[in-house]
């Protein structure tokens, strides 16, 4: 059973006249929570697209991207999307019941926060609604404002992205210090990590970019500093 077939079944379990917010409370148990991860990116994004006045066929390619949406699960996926521009329920509401869905995971809502800002960035402009939708939405999330502003840094080049922001570290942060920041980033953000949060497939696809540049930003610093070349602790 692909994972769109039980997002149907999810939606038509609604009661009449529930609205998509509702889904968020039934499905925080595994397996059903990989469906809720999807819903809740689906959602969001069409929360977010709502806040800009517009969807770009860019973020829609960016979309299919990360979801891997097959031709025949278009019209669900599509679904989804309306149901959230037209609930009544505000992205705020969204968001606190998806914060609770994975409460005590934050690394599981920086990966669905990772996921928005894909899409936000997708045409190239980070407009300020966006700026502030996602400001917004890490707030609800409990999501720290240096991972925060780590997360912008990677996606967003206005923000900066030096490596001191991607690993939300500042430049005066003993490399020690750095060390054990980079350490515990390559653990929490690990795919079997993230996999055992009953997350689908692409948010591990997302995990594995994200250590890329997690390790080219302790290479680069380590260079910066006249170290050279990386740890032999490196594969942990």
């Amino acid at each position: 059973m692909s994972i769109w077939t039980r997002i149907t079944e999810a939606l038509a379990a609604l009661a009449s006249g529930e609205g998509l917010s509702a889904v968020f409370d039934r499905l925080r148990t595994a397996p059903e929570r990989s469906v809720g991860f999807t819903i809740a990116v689906i959602a969001l994004s069409a929360k977010m697209a709502k806040a800009d006045g517009l969807v770009t066929r860019d973020e829609v390619t960016a979309f299919r991207e990360v979801f891997q949406i097959a031709t025949e699960d278009e019209a669900d996926a599509a679904r989804v999307f309306n149901l959230a521009r037209q609930d009544v329920a505000g992205f705020e509401e969204y968001a606190a019941r998806i914060q609770r869905m994975f409460e005590g995971e934050p690394g599981t809502l920086c990966v669905l926060l990772e996921g928005l800002f894909y899409i936000a960035m997708a045409d190239g402009v980070y407009h300020p609604k966006e700026d502030a939708f996602l400001t917004r939405v890490a707030a609800i999330f409990g999501v720290k404002d240096r991972d925060f502003r780590a997360l912008r840094a990677r996606f967003v080049p206005e923000a900066r992205p030096d490596p001191y922001s991607i690993l939300g570290v500042s430049e005066d942060t003993p490399l020690d210090e750095v060390r054990k920041v980079w350490r515990q980033m390559v653990r929490d953000n690990h795919p079997d990590k993230i996999m055992a949060r009953g997350v689908p497939q692409e948010a591990v696809k997302l995990a594995e970019k994200r250590l890329v540049y997690i390790n080219r930003a302790w290479e680069e610093i380590q260079n910066e500093r006249g170290k050279g070349g990386v740890d032999a602790d490196r594969h942990l």
